[in-house]
């Protein structure tokens, strides 16, 4: 078994220690950077996978963990957030903010302290996966921990389906 420090993203593996968390690393030959991706290669269902998107609300980066069969609804991050506009962090953004490139962004271990909103619909796994701080890293974990980890406030941002 492979151990956090070995495959983990420095930065990531240093938080896991920090936060005194056990958890297998897994690491992937092909890159896991989106959800689909990393669903194939563990072998688990899309909506499994944690998404963790950086935004640009009123110029203030916010990140976002999403299930990864879902997309974000702007609107009602920006209803979220009372703000007067949210639009999609570019990749300079997200590794300034987080110390990670798109792709391989984990929920936690951030370069800097952003607030962080988590869709509730991760609350419907016993399990989801995501990103250890590269693209071809990933972990499990249940879903409550996880998002007390990252600080995420537990929200309604999934867009609507018809």
């Amino acid at each position: 078994m492979s151990t956090p420090e070995t495959q983990a993203h420095p930065r990531f593996a240093e938080a896991l220690h920090t936060l005194g968390l056990d958890v297998e690393v897994r690491r992937f030959p092909d890159a896991t950077r989106t959800a689909a991706q990393a669903a194939t290669a563990i072998g688990c269902d899309v909506s499994e996978i944690v998404k963790s998107l950086v935004f640009a609300a009123d110029g203030v980066p916010v990140l976002v963990l999403m299930d990864g069969s879902s997309r974000v609804d702007v609107e009602r991050v920006r209803e979220e957030l009372g703000v007067g506009s949210v639009q999609r962090a570019d990749a300079d953004l997200v590794r300034r903010t987080t110390g990670y490139a798109i792709g391989g962004v984990p929920p936690f271990g951030h370069s800097t302290k952003t607030r962080v909103l988590a869709d509730r619909a991760l609350l419907n796994h016993d399990v989801v996966w995501a990103a250890a701080g590269t693209p071809h890293t990933v972990f499990a974990m249940d879903p409550k921990t996880l998002v007390s980890h990252a600080g995420g406030e537990l929200v309604d941002v999934r867009e609507r389906t018809a």
